[in-house]
């Protein structure tokens, strides 16, 4: 039995994806279906460069400010609403095209993923008043004294993805990495994937990221950040993490200048897109056959050429 098609498109932030998946959608009769862990909080869309109102009249758009930055979405809970969305969109007559920047969505969606436990409510508070004491290069500390493989993946700074692992290790005595390689609770999801990959040269990037910050200045970005602070939400959550809060926040307390939050938070982005560069060039999306890399040179990033959509189209038929 034939399956239904489906189009990922992945890359670095700032690379030009929502462009090109626009493009794509109306060239094929598409839905762009958000997969991207920061675009699925409601209160972000400046900041996380989420398509305008403008852009979402152009084509449907699916999972786009979809959770309230009160709620930490899960990996598990994207792969359920995005089968749900690629299932909406076959019920219109549509080509589901899958959207972002976040990895380990995609992995989820097209390789399964694995059976986690469940944490005690007790361990999490352990976790969540640890990072809150000690601070997150403290709680890396400890997860590399009982859980070495895992604390080697994760980054001393990123304290949601710390607290879990030691939730995880805490709660079960093995490390979240080895539960992570058992064989995958749920398969990948039942469609023939297409994938494009946009893989732009650094400085192109770096320039791209700057460029951006600016405009969400411009377009609100501290007015933003002001009505998620009056929330008075948990630090840890997700959305109060994302690109450019914590810096402006900084501002907005007298902390930081507005030239110095700029600074750090241009910086943290253009890491943030070294990692998820490398993550997508040693990891399979598709079948290698079916995935088809672009360096976003002809149009520049954020403009494709008419060149490459025809490029792109050429493949996307080719292979299937």
């Amino acid at each position: 039995m034939s399956r239904s098609a489906a189009l990922l498109i992945a890359g670095p932030t700032a690379s030009g994806k929502s462009a090109l998946a626009i493009a794509m959608a109306r060239r094929l009769g598409g839905v762009v279906i958000n997969a991207d862990s920061m675009q699925l909080y409601r209160e972000l869309r400046v900041l996380t460069a989420r398509p305008s109102p403008e852009e979402e009249a152009m084509v449907p758009h699916d999972l786009y400010g979809a959770v309230p930055a009160a709620r930490a979405a899960s990996v598990a809970w994207w792969r359920e609403a995005a089968l749900a969305a690629m299932a909406r969109a076959e019920a219109a007559g549509r080509v589901p095209i899958l959207c972002g920047g976040t990895g380990l969505y995609f992995a989820a969606l097209t390789q399964g993923l694995s059976e986690m436990p469940a944490i005690p409510e007790a361990v999490r508070e352990e976790a969540r008043g640890l990072l809150a004491a000690e601070g997150p290069a403290a709680l890396h500390a400890r997860l590399l004294a009982a859980d070495p493989r895992s604390a080697a993946r994760l980054r001393p700074g990123d304290s949601q993805r710390l607290a879990r692992a030691w939730e995880v290790w805490r709660a079960t005595g093995r490390g979240i990495v080895a539960w992570q390689e058992e064989a995958p609770a749920t398969g990948p999801a039942p469609y023939d994937f297409r994938a494009i990959l946009i893989d732009p040269p650094r400085e192109a990037l770096r320039t791209a990221i700057g460029a951006r910050w600016a405009a969400m200045l411009g377009a609100g970005a501290m007015e933003e950040v002001q009505a998620l602070a009056a929330q008075g939400l948990d630090p840890a959550l997700p959305a109060m993490r994302a690109h450019g809060v914590p810096e402006l926040s900084a501002v907005l307390a007298g902390r930081l200048s507005l030239e110095e939050a700029g600074r750090r938070a241009c910086l943290a982005i253009g890491q943030y897109t070294k990692r998820q560069a490398t993550w997508f060039r040693h990891r399979t999306l598709a079948d290698p056959s079916r995935t088809h890399s672009i360096d976003a040179r002809i149009g520049g990033i954020e403009q494709f050429s008419e060149s490459q959509i025809g490029e792109i189209l050429a493949f996307v038929k080719l292979s299937g």
